[in-house]
């Protein structure tokens, strides 16, 4: 029996900002995934709509903004979003599944509730050793009992933060291990990749201070050993015969695990890598300045599989949410769709773009944050196209609030330490904690975000315009707090 065509392998990780090989980053070790991008398509403006783990996945598998799927923030613990159950009918296992692919989901989940996004197959593997995870995956890859193309969802917990902090450091401030293990020990089938904190790459929304590299190094780890795992993928898939029928994509669900990056809106929360290698296209080694989001994801790969109804820009088999919700014995009393069908995606397909990299895809890009841990209310609403990015912050009256992981880093707490007027990133503590109701970039000029134009009398004009240009998008994404605008 041959194996299967159009297999896709999607790739997600915890936490990656685009620090790797492929994206010019000089300290990374990721000679896979540059392989990878060597063969296929690197987005050079790819952005989550969302740089919080629950919430982003949300919209990577359902094509919708989180502030409609109803994955408002976190699932685990006592943070307990969820989706709504009729998000079942877009949802990436669902539809693939009904589009005659076989589902696999191995690593982070981290999306509720189960019956929305809900795959055929699960495997366990350690989430924070990518190799393990492969070698794990590999009878679901290479199962020629079904004659199905397989889909498999594989998600690791690097780089996100972990596993406490590295207790050998002559710092004070003790770096925390990003899910390494402590004292250069290493998981099995992997060779760690240890980085000198004088060799790190200082992104612009960090200060470059002995805390930050330490930080860093750890990262750096961490994502050198995803890149091992993807390694391993690689190997089973062209064992199998498998490498030139599967589409591979690789993305992360938001940038680092920095205060400046993750749960931010901006680019260093929002930008992530997304390569993408598709065997089936004739131009690759390529990349592309097209904007793409999140959002595109599960319509992308629907069309890759077939399944997408590009009229209706919804699958062409619809799952029937409502007849699965009477198999399940969900309660017609539940709230299912916030009051509104969901019968559409937000995002496009960007297949076209993988056959013409210089293809326009998205005019702007449009970010929605209002949760990360429940604790954490903190509603953001963003408007980005390749000339102005505007940032409303909608709780601008409250202290921006911290995750727990991210105010606890020793990056941050030493320029805590130092009081408000210390620098961070491009601004200051002070600044970072207080925020103005709204933050307008020349990104085109600024794309490090260092100044803040909302206030210059010469931009009123350009405040005015994208104001009015981030209203039209939330109506036409159906966000509820566009209500903001006129109270309060």
């Amino acid at each position: 029996m041959h194996a299967a065509e159009r297999n896709v392998l999607f790739i997600i990780t915890d936490d990656e900002s685009p620090t790797l090989g492929c994206y010019g980053d000089e300290a990374a070790v990721t000679p896979a995934i540059d392989a990878v991008a060597a063969d296929g398509m690197v987005f050079r403006n790819a952005f989550a709509t969302t740089a919080s783990c629950s919430a982003s996945r949300s919209v990577v598998m359902s094509g919708l903004h989180n502030h409609r799927n109803g994955q408002f923030g976190h699932q685990h613990h006592y943070h307990k979003f969820a989706s709504f159950n009729d998000v079942a009918g877009l949802a990436l296992p669902r539809v693939m599944a009904n589009t005659g692919y076989r589902t696999g989901h191995i690593g982070k989940y981290h999306v509720a509730p189960e019956s929305v996004y809900h795959y055929e197959t699960y495997m366990k593997a350690n989430s924070r050793s990518a190799v393990e995870m492969a070698e794990v995956a590999k009878p679901f890859l290479t199962d020629k009992e079904d004659d199905r193309p397989f889909f498999l969802y594989f998600a690791t917990s690097d780089p996100h933060r972990g596993g406490g902090v590295d207790k050998t450091s002559d710092l004070e401030l003790k770096p925390d291990l990003f899910g390494n293990k402590p004292r250069r020990g290493s998981f099995p089938g992997v060779e760690e990749v240890f980085f000198d904190p004088a060799d790190v790459v200082i992104p612009p929304f960090l200060t470059d201070t002995p805390e930050t590299r330490a930080e860093l190094a750890q990262y750096y780890q961490s994502c050198a050993r995803i890149d091992q795992g993807v390694a391993r993928l690689i190997e089973i898939l062209k064992e199998a015969d498998l490498y030139d029928k599967t589409m591979i994509l690789f993305t992360s669900d938001h940038g680092m695990a920095f205060a400046g990056g993750k749960t931010t809106v901006y680019e260093g929360g929002l930008r992530v890598p997304m390569v993408v290698r598709d065997p089936y296209q004739e131009k690759r080694g390529v990349e592309s300045d097209s904007m793409i989001s999140h959002i595109d994801i599960t319509p992308t790969i629907l069309d890759f599989a077939g399944g997408l109804d590009r009229k209706t820009n919804a699958p062409k088999k619809l799952v029937p949410a409502k007849k699965l919700r009477n198999e399940l014995g969900v309660s017609p009393m539940d709230n299912h769709n916030g009051n509104k069908p969901l019968d559409h995606y937000h995002g496009r397909s960007w297949m076209d773009v993988l056959a013409d990299p210089a293809k326009p895809h998205h005019e702007e890009i449009f970010a929605s944050h209002t949760f990360h841990e429940i604790q954490m209310y903190y509603p953001m609403r963003v408007i980005r196209d390749g000339k102005y990015k505007l940032i409303w912050n909608i709780a601008h009256a409250l202290d921006y609030p911290f995750a727990s992981d991210l105010w606890a880093a020793s990056s941050w707490q030493a320029q805590l330490a130092k009081g408000m007027d210390a620098p961070y990133g491009q601004q200051t503590v002070g600044k970072y904690i207080h925020r103005p109701e709204f933050e307008l970039f020349d990104i085109e000029a600024d794309p490090n975000e260092s100044t803040n134009l909302a206030t210059s009398s010469s931009h009123t004009d350009v405040l005015e315009a994208y104001q009015a240009k981030l209203k039209k998008l939330q109506k036409k994404y159906d966000d509820p707090w566009i209500m903001k605008w006129d109270y309060e």
